[in-house]
């Protein structure tokens, strides 16, 4: 039986299995779907940590450390020549006989003389030689006489573990898994959401989370067709980007479908272009916290509300103190809410658990008192006990 985790869940992990001396780092492989962001796990680590030399052991770094560099190999692109290396014309002497050497690539010699993240992708699709290669790096983290430096982690990522029958990939046997700490990651909606804040554009990110079916295709692959995935959203978000398409009021409905087409196949694409279509009509964070437009929201049911909330918290405008016109306007939109929603409002807005999330709900229940609508908050709190 496999158990899949979330990156949220994996995050939380991690610190614990990378930092330390050298005899307590060990190879960490990542098994899931294309697209779901494997590769940004590397990098996301390798920003959290860096190397003490003083305390000879890598360890979570603080303001003004450097990180680990990342170095990234495709393991499908390898041939057993790779992991060896070049023939040099610096002979060594064994026991008194002239020998060859062999000179590493530069990828391994930066990993031996220096702390980094090694990250090897596409792992499953390389050739076995060069699967056995890597063998010496979980046991005894050395290739062909080259030792990592102390300091480098090795990250490795596959198609493989549950999904592998949608893939051509190369099954990974009982002692090669054994060389790694294996990790089935089927990310959360929420985990590209929460990336996704700083990553994408603002009307993508309003799309996904309004449409979450289309974020990424979950049943079986038919070949040759185009599928959107958590990767393609992104490039089709940073192609917009280039074009400001996506920030143009009246943009190519016929090229911005075209060209989403191409990322996302057919069904995301229409879909996303007529949410393009019609994105003036949407409801904003400013017309319901600055301008109290709360009318705009009458024909809202359940779903859109919820989709409304967090569009609103996915700005982190309640992890600062809010000005008490927003609160005015806050309790306005909560009156008009269904209870379930009504819920997620509040939990939403004192979900930072700090100084300030506290004060803007105090200052909530304030306004709620002021307007004669606290009984409703009272029974709604009641009715979740």
């Amino acid at each position: 039986m496999t158990i899949s985790i979330t990156f949220a869940s994996l995050n939380s992990m991690i610190p614990t299995l990378l930092s330390g001396d050298e005899s307590n780092l060990y190879s960490v492989l990542i098994r899931g779907r294309h697209g779901i962001g494997k590769s940004w796990v590397a990098y996301q680590t390798a920003s959290g940590l860096t190397w003490d030399e003083a305390k000879n052991k890598t360890c979570p770094i603080k303001d003004g450390q450097t990180p680990l560099p990342v170095v990234e190999i495709r393991a499908s692109q390898m041939t057993e020549g790779d992991l060896l290396g070049l023939p040099s014309p610096h002979e060594v002497t064994v026991n008194g006989e002239k020998a060859a050497s062999l000179r590493p690539f530069s990828w391994l010699v930066k990993a031996c003389t220096e702390p980094v993240v090694l990250f090897l992708d596409e792992v499953d699709r390389a050739t076995t030689e060069v699967r056995q290669g890597f063998f010496q790096l979980g046991d005894s983290r050395q290739i062909n006489g080259w030792k990592l430096h102390p300091g480098s982690v090795v990250f490795g990522a596959v198609n493989g573990g549950v999904h592998a029958a949608q893939y051509q990939v190369a099954d990974m046997d009982p002692a090669e898994l054994d060389r790694w700490v294996c990790f089935d990651v089927e990310p959360s909606i929420e985990d590209w959401l929460n990336w996704g804040k700083t990553e994408v554009h603002t009307l993508i990110w309003d799309f996904i989370n309004q449409n979450r079916d289309h974020l990424e295709h979950k049943g079986e692959f038919e070949p040759g067709v185009v599928y959107p995935s958590r990767r393609s959203w992104h490039r089709l978000s940073n192609t917009l980007g280039k074009v400001n398409m996506l920030d143009d009021e009246s943009p190519d409905l016929g090229l911005l479908f075209n060209l989403s087409h191409g990322f996302v196949g057919f069904e995301a694409a229409v879909s996303f272009r007529d949410f393009v279509e019609n994105y003036e009509r949407q409801v904003t964070v400013e017309d319901i916290l600055i301008h109290g437009k709360i009318e705009k929201t009458k024909d809202f049911g359940l779903v859109e509300h919820v989709a409304l909330i967090e569009k609103i918290d996915a700005t982190d405008v309640f992890k600062k103190p809010i000005e008490d016109a927003q609160i005015v306007n806050l309790v306005s939109y909560f009156d008009v809410l269904p209870a379930e929603a009504r819920m997620k409002l509040f939990t939403t807005l004192t979900a930072a658990n700090s100084q300030v999330s506290a004060e803007n709900g105090s200052r909530f229940h304030g306004e709620l008192v002021k307007q004669g609508k606290v009984q409703e908050f009272i029974k709604l709190l009641g009715s979740k006990e």
